[in-house]
């Protein structure tokens, strides 16, 4: 179990997660490789300049950070940073885990078992009508229900769940709406189930902004079920974290004379459970056993003490040597250069604060051009 952060690491793990090039990724490497957050931000100027980086790397102040802090706390909200002993345990789990989050609402239904209902902006009377009844009848079977609060099949889902317990997952602040039209649905949310961010407050969404949100609605989730949904949609997206998470994904089948449909129905031919209604969703997860979320395991990561692996100049050229434009396997440079993975978490560490390294899935890894 997590022990409650010194107000000094809060801050530190705060500041290291809004510095410049520090993503989920980079924030976990981080805290593997350092004894704490307070040394790790000591040595972000350092490793980036190893990196090859030219310029200075930004770093928010400590009042920067407290401003933040502050600036939650005024909207009634929680700034939480990974490690704290409130951090949602489905997310702790998630590899790598967000470094912070804010919490509007209700705290406590992010750790109800949950099911994550997305789909289409543009949605069908059908598939709204389901996606709601779906949703309702999960919420009064003691589900919380977790979407986007996009238009269309998200707000639907969202609405249909107010009264049983819903969380809606914003792309920016928890102070900005978007779209406009769910201003009302936003609102009812925080005042009666929760809203999650892992923007700050004042932050408009952009395009770069909704995969991570993606990323957290099914991490928050013990499945995600997937109605009406194109190809090439942020829903199929979600359904990729979700597998990717160790979630179950379900898809509702539609005709495959509408385009909203064909993404669901590729899911299913990819092997998704086909579902039609929530008795269908809750079967299929008691089928499942239900597995204990829990951190990821600190050696997959490389670290073996609380000293960071210092790889020497010779190690460091047959790892560069190594990367490329196309994108390769950490472990296919394990092989080809003989080196230890701490040794190569380093580098690749150096070269992420730097801006010269692209991540890619399946723990694989390209070089970006110098600037």
């Amino acid at each position: 179990m997590s022990r409650p952060l010194s107000g000094a690491e809060r801050l530190a793990r705060l500041r290291l997660a809004r510095s410049d090039t520090v993503g989920p990724v980079t924030f976990r490497e981080l805290l593997q490789h350092f004894p704490n957050a307070v040394e790790a931000l000591e040595a972000l100027p350092s490793l980036a300049a190893r990196g090859g980086r030219k310029s200075a790397l930004r770093i928010p102040s400590r009042a920067d950070a407290e401003r933040e802090i502050a600036a939650t706390e005024a909207l009634g909200a929680r700034l939480i940073v990974y490690g704290e002993p409130d951090f949602p345990l489905r997310l702790a789990a998630v590899d790598p885990p967000p470094p912070v989050i804010s919490v509007l609402g209700a705290p406590h239904l992010a750790e109800r078992k949950a099911v994550a209902i997305v789909g289409s902006r543009n949605a069908s009377a059908a598939g709204t009508k389901l996606a709601a009844t779906i949703a309702r009848d999960l919420g009064q079977a003691g589900f919380t229900i977790v979407s986007g609060l996009a238009r269309g099949i998200d707000a639907a889902a969202h609405r249909a769940s107010l009264d049983t317990g819903t969380i809606g997952v914003l792309a920016g602040g928890l102070d900005i709406v978007y779209p406009e039209e769910n201003r009302a649905l936003q609102t009812q949310i925080a005042e009666r189930g929760a809203l999650i961010s892992e923007m700050p407050p004042g932050t408009r969404p952009q395009a770069r902004h909704f995969p991570r949100r993606n990323r957290l609605i099914s991490g928050l989730s013990l499945a995600v079920v997937v109605v009406e949904a194109a190809m090439r949609s942020g829903s199929l997206i979600t359904a990729r974290f979700a597998l990717e998470q160790g979630r179950d994904v379900f898809a509702v089948p539609g005709s495959p004379l509408d385009p909203r449909a064909r993404g669901s129905n590729s899911l299913i031919k990819d092997g998704a459970a086909l579902v039609e209604n929530a008795e269908d969703v809750i079967a299929a997860l008691q089928q499942t056993p239900m597995r204990p979320f829990t951190e990821p395991d600190a050696t997959h990561y490389g670290r073996a003490s609380g000293t960071p692996f210092e790889p020497d100049a010779a190690m460091r050229q047959r790892i560069l040597s190594a990367l490329g434009p196309t994108p390769t396997a950490v472990d296919d440079i394990v092989r080809q250069t003989g080196a230890s993975i701490p040794a190569i978490r380093m580098v690749l560490l150096e070269l992420d604060l730097a801006g010269r390294l692209h991540r890619d899935p399946g723990d694989r890894v390209s070089l970006l051009p110098e600037e």
